[in-house]
């Protein structure tokens, strides 16, 4: 967005009024249901040309510490604006054998910065003949995203995730960056990108310290599917084209990725328990099935019938049990329906699913 330029003759001076005036926005000045920002902001699109360029963008990555170590996950989807760019992108990099950065944001800085800090770390391993520390890993990283901030400012953002095992404490650590640079370490897990919010809450409502590889391996997928249910930028596994999210641990034995072949089994058994849930499969639907009212006395049960209404059964000892419904439509004396919903006589028996 460029400021307006006017003629000395035309110039509006310190008045709104008049700068709406010679913008031809008057009308907002006098119409009291018009949202003036909402409306400048529309204006402003309707003049971006139709052939701008749509970056793309990757979503949502996160980190998940188990008892041995760190998992790295990010989904594999790329958006440009509303379209989807791409099903496969890669958003989980190694950064030195023990530790890893996943990203966030716009795609093409974002593999650019990646590539430098793996460069920066080869060398100072080169030139010092040791490691740098994991802290000092995570300090590089953020020098770099501060160092991005001009361009973050013109909407190329780049916000990564860095995470590693310290060889120190034998403990595996998780790093988080904001825009200006800033370094935050977590305790036990963190998301970022769009579907960051529906990832961080599943992962904070399930996730243990203590858990193993495999469960930190199946939160990330549920994590990861949960925010691309919800989130148009996130993509969850995908069965149909078998592209699954890119996922690392970094233990004491360094950073090795998660085989698809693993990933593929787990989300599978992880789909198939959520559709059970979803389809309410413990719960009985089927019209027409028998109300337990206390019938271990042999007496009738009532019955609900295809077309939603109760009807009376004759029990097996040939009589008409004064609980069911008269033919009139209304309820017995002997046994009125209580205003709780509850039968008064004939028992506390289940009701109809």
């Amino acid at each position: 967005m460029t400021l307006p330029t006017f003629e000395p003759h035309k110039d509006p001076g310190p008045s709104f009024t008049n700068l709406l005036s010679q913008l031809r926005f008057a009308n907002v000045v006098t119409d009291p249901d018009v949202n003036v920002s909402a409306y400048l902001r529309s204006a402003e699109d309707a003049k971006m040309p139709a052939d701008e360029v749509r970056l793309r963008h990757g979503t949502t990555c996160l980190a998940v510490r188990y008892a041995c170590g760190v998992l790295l996950a990010g989904d594999r989807r790329a958006t440009a604006g509303h379209l989807i760019r791409s099903h496969s992108m890669e958003k989980v990099f190694i950064a030195d054998s023990h530790s890893g950065v996943a990203i966030a944001g716009v795609a093409g800085p974002a593999v650019e910065m990646v590539r430098l800090f793996q460069l920066q770390l080869e060398h100072y391993e080169k030139v010092e003949g040791t490691l740098i520390s994991l802290e000092g890993k995570a300090n590089q990283l953020g020098q770099m995203v501060r160092a991005n901030l001009p361009a973050a400012m013109s909407g190329l953002p780049v916000i990564p995730i860095f995470a590693g095992f310290d060889l120190n404490t034998e403990t595996g650590r998780i790093f988080e960056y904001d825009i200006t640079g800033g370094r935050y370490e977590e305790c036990d897990f963190v998301a970022s990108g769009s579907g960051a919010l529906h990832a961080q809450t599943v992962l904070k409502l399930e996730t243990s310290p203590l858990q193993s590889r495999g469960e930190a391996v199946d939160l990330a997928l549920k994590a990861l599917l949960i925010a691309g249910d919800a989130d148009t930028g996130t993509g969850g596994p995908d069965l149909l084209r078998d592209i699954f999210p890119v996922m690392a641990v970094i233990d004491v034995g360094g950073y090795r990725r998660v085989e698809d072949n693993e990933l593929s089994s787990r989300t599978g058994r992880l789909v198939g328990l959520l559709s059970k849930r979803t389809r309410g499969e413990n719960r009985s639907n089927d019209v027409g099935e028998v109300a337990d009212n206390g019938g271990a006395d042999g007496k009738v049960d009532d019955v609900v019938g295809a077309d939603g209404k109760v009807d009376d059964v004759v029990g097996a000892d040939g009589s008409d049990d004064d609980a069911g419904v008269s033919d009139d439509g209304t309820s017995s004396d002997d046994d009125e329906v209580a205003d709780n919903g509850s039968d008064d006589d004939a028992g506390s028996g289940e009701s109809a699913s």
